[in-house]
């Protein structure tokens, strides 16, 4: 009997080597000041403030600001065209999105890469676009960790998980508690179904149109797989535009990140008590995407909003007398933007649209 090596129980050390030969290179992409060197370390290290006087925060209260999250089965998609690098952008934009909800500035990322066995040109593009999202996201890829598990995943299958910390001064904090009657609901453009409900996407695609990734669709003028891996957007930029551009007045009362459970209940997080968001749900239209798939799954009107966001990649909440400037500030940063809902005094709170019984008497406009 042959003797048992690590290799025949399923994880190759010459590969896993020849895989991390490579994440340095990309680490250093996003290197920024902040970075401090450590080689082999078991850690990455990160300054909190700018070591120089010419981009110090000098930050009086600053609070750390953690977020983890997956892609999700959209991978399932990725591994059927063998197309891996924009996985790797939802994976960072996942996470610094939430982070930007409160305020927050990324500061660095760490990405978990799960797979059955060593595969370095698969692990070098996931990486290619977690660092690409790093870049647009203006954080460190400060390190992550790569797990080699045969008996856990079958061949083809991985997953991703990613970790963003940020910080934002206490003061300055956004947690929708400054929402109130007459504050103006700006939507933000989605590029798509952005790494929510793709159970349902692929069931309806796949399983009940029997569509294959290579498939032409004419209404979206792309080929199934194309349409379906559009990575998610990553607002940092055009929105700490916004915050930085406003840092003494306090303008933007609330943000919300639209992701599963849709625009109602991701906004509903963010609702303090006695206001009610009336939303408008024909004031943005609709990317062709979403009727694609309803129509080929027979969807029903309220489970499409309940599983996809519809449109509306991010929600700012903000005061009414500056929503125009904001919006042209969106505008200049390549983001579309609507004026998709009001924010009114009203006993009951939550999320409401209008033209809906819901909205009713006992809140005055």
């Amino acid at each position: 009997m042959a003797k048992a090596t690590y290799k025949s129980a399923g994880v190759d050390l010459d590969l896993y080597r020849q895989a991390m030969a490579r994440i340095p290179g990309l680490l250093a992409k996003t290197k920024c000041a902040r970075v401090i060197d450590l080689p082999q370390g078991f850690a990455g290290l990160c300054r909190l403030d700018f070591p120089g006087p010419l981009f110090a925060r000098n930050y009086v209260d600053p609070v750390l600001v953690a977020c983890t999250d997956g892609v999700g089965t959209k991978l399932k998609v990725a591994s059927a065209t063998g197309i891996y690098r924009t996985v790797g952008i939802d994976l960072v934009a996942m996470s610094v999105n939430d982070a930007l909800c409160c305020g927050a500035e990324p500061l660095f990322f760490l990405d978990y890469v799960a797979m059955p066995k060593d595969d370095p040109p698969l692990l070098a593009e996931l990486l290619e676009g977690i660092v690409a999202g790093c870049l647009e996201a203006q954080c460190a890829l400060l390190g992550g960790e790569t797990a080699i598990l045969p008996d856990i995943y079958r061949p083809g299958d991985f997953d991703l998980a990613g970790f963003c910390v940020g910080v934002v001064e206490r003061k300055s904090i956004i947690d929708g508690r400054a929402i109130t009657a007459g504050d103006s609901v700006i939507g933000l453009a989605s590029t798509g179904l952005h790494s929510n409900g793709y159970s349902l996407a692929r069931k309806a695609v796949f399983e009940i149109a029997g569509l294959s990734p290579e498939d032409w669709v004419e209404e979206l003028g792309m080929k199934v797989g194309e349409a379906l891996l559009k990575p998610t957007r990553i607002y940092v930029r055009p929105v700490r535009g916004i915050l930085r551009y406003y840092s003494v007045k306090n303008v933007v009362h609330g943000i919300a990140h639209i992701t599963g459970g849709g625009i109602q209940e991701n906004l509903a997080r963010i609702v303090p008590p006695g206001i009610r968001i009336v939303l408008d749900r024909n004031a943005w239209p609709v990317p062709p995407i979403f009727a694609w798939i309803q129509n080929l799954g027979d969807i029903d009107d309220a489970e499409m909003d309940q599983v996809f966001n519809m449109g509306i990649g991010m929600i700012l909440v903000v005061s009414p007398y500056f929503a125009a400037s904001i919006r042209k500030q969106l505008a200049n940063a390549g983001v579309e933007s609507w004026i998709i809902g009001k924010a009114e005094a009203c006993e009951q709170g939550g999320v409401a649209w209008s033209g809906n019984a819901a909205v009713s008497a006992d809140c005055n406009p």
